[in-house]
């Protein structure tokens, strides 16, 4: 009974508290919000910018093409950043929802219901977007002043502009909306706690529970293959008119959310395949079976990795495809002039997709530091029967090589593919030189080993910085206190 009297205080009971905002994974989850939101704001007042510059431009006058454009990429890459922060916001509820399975069946016990759980959870979501996207608004407000400040002085000064719309908040409200419907959905578990749960610690599903959710894997199969014939039906449709990229756009997000969805199924016999790289000893060993045993915790870890990784080399494929494609039109070679303009124009844009990039990797360090304070009995124990503290280490090390090491290669398959599916639907309907009346047909996908050596360099080093605070977490509880009854 004191354990349950203990519990009942951390309930809403007793009135509004935010003692939870000191939980693992509610601070990194704040961060999310607060990337999102930030850039989101400095891609709106950077698009109002450009737009009002190019107004001002006697050659473009009141066309407003070009404006409309960078406005269209600007909603788009707001919406990429936050597809991506819901994703790794969902994971991160998911993680906590497990790692209070214990409270939660204690409440169920003393007669509070699974909706009124969950719906705690969902609140105490939407004050982390609050927060979160509060926090983004006044930096990318910040950020944004800045860069215009300098704009100003060095490129030129535009009539007109000002912070002070309220267009600037348009990011903070879809971001605080986006983490509470991402809470929402990674609070579902709560619906399967059981009272009879109240004797154990955090949960996770195991490979044989994870694989009996048929309704899941179908939803994540129609995607998949919904968006695989929208990619086709992009490629096609490019081969008359641009807009292909428009249907390519909704086939690779109906795609690789059915890709996410299914994870826990794709993930495992890849981290099977990678595990076997690194020996047989017993610590190696035991990482890829903690990988595998609990497919759900090693899929959110993952997913994350392979969303960033699939961004930036989507982005860096799909830009040299359309550079070699351009330099075929031009007899060869691009103009210096207009190969550094591009060139330019390329680096901004990976800067860009670089932000969602950053969310993916919070998501990961995140996940892999909530994991560790979940399995406190699980390392106790390992040490208990003789495991040293460097092995504990190493364990949770080759852990996250072996996720980080599957999601990037998976990502670099994804990015590939739809990299070359956004340049194919958006150039190949291009009329190429000398007489412009034959279009440029299919495009052969052009990989810049470049960035993509850079992005497996920054996996590893992801790697090193994402086990870095959970290895000292692993070792800092005594075997004996880490096995004590709670």
């Amino acid at each position: 009974m004191s354990a349950v009297t203990a519990v009942v205080p951390e309930s809403s009971a007793t009135g509004p508290r935010l003692g939870w905002l000191s939980e693992r994974g509610m601070g990194a989850s704040i961060l999310v919000a607060a990337l999102s939101a930030s850039f989101g704001v400095v891609l709106l007042a950077a698009t109002d910018y450009i737009g009002r510059m190019l107004s001002q431009n006697p050659y473009i006058g009141d066309s407003g093409t070009l404006a409309v454009v960078v406005g269209i990429l600007s909603v788009l890459l707001i919406g990429v950043a936050m597809y991506v922060a819901a994703i790794v916001t969902a994971n991160t509820f998911s993680t906590i929802v497990a790692g209070r399975t214990r409270r939660i069946a204690l409440l169920r016990l003393i007669g509070s219901s699974a909706r009124a759980q969950r719906s705690e959870v969902a609140r105490q979501g939407l004050v982390v977007g609050v927060i979160g996207a509060a926090a983004g608004v006044v930096v990318g407000l910040g950020v944004a002043a800045s860069g215009i400040a300098l704009a100003e002085r060095f490129v030129a000064s535009v009539e007109g502009f000002s912070l002070g719309q309220r267009l600037f908040l348009v990011p903070a409200f879809a971001v605080a909306l986006t983490t509470w419907a991402a809470a929402w959905a990674g609070s579902r578990r709560v619906l399967t706690v059981t009272p009879l749960q109240a004797i154990g610690g955090s949960v996770e599903r195991t490979h044989e529970d994870a694989a009996a959710r048929p309704v899941r894997h179908i939803t994540a199969l129609v995607l998949v293959v919904l968006g695989v014939a929208l990619l086709v039906g992009g490629v096609l449709v490019g081969l008359i008119t641009p807009l292909g990229v428009i249907v390519a756009f909704f086939g690779g997000l109906a795609s690789f959310t059915g890709i996410a969805l299914a994870a826990v199924r794709v993930m495992p016999p890849l981290l099977r395949l990678v595990g076997r790289m690194f020996g047989r000893s017993a610590v190696a060993r035991l990482a890829a079976e903690n990988a595998l045993r609990y497919p759900e915790r090693s899929s959110r870890m993952a997913i994350g990795v392979v969303m960033g990784v699939t961004l930036v080399t989507m982005f860096a494929v799909a830009l040299e495809s359309v550079k070699r494609l351009l330099a075929a039109a031009a007899g060869g070679a691009l103009d210096p002039q207009f190969a550094l303009i591009m060139d330019g124009f390329a680096t901004v844009m990976m800067v860009l997709v670089g932000v969602s990039a950053a969310i993916a990797a919070v998501g990961l360090v995140n996940l892999l530091t909530i994991g560790v304070v979940q399995r406190r009995r699980e390392l106790g124990l390992l040490r208990a029967v003789g495991l040293s503290n460097a092995q504990v280490r190493r364990m949770i090390l080759l852990e996250a090589v072996h996720i980080t090491v599957t999601a990037t290669a998976t990502g670099l398959v994804l990015g590939v593919g739809y990299g070359w599916v956004a340049a194919q639907s958006l150039l190949g309907s291009v009329r190429m030189p000398p007489d412009f009346e034959q279009t440029a047909g299919l495009v052969a996908p052009a990989v810049p080993w470049i960035p993509v050596v850079v992005i497996a360099v920054a996996a590893a080093l992801l790697t090193l910085i994402a086990s870095a605070a959970p290895t000292r977490l692993a070792t800092r509880v005594a075997p004996v206190e880490a096995l004590a009854v709670d």
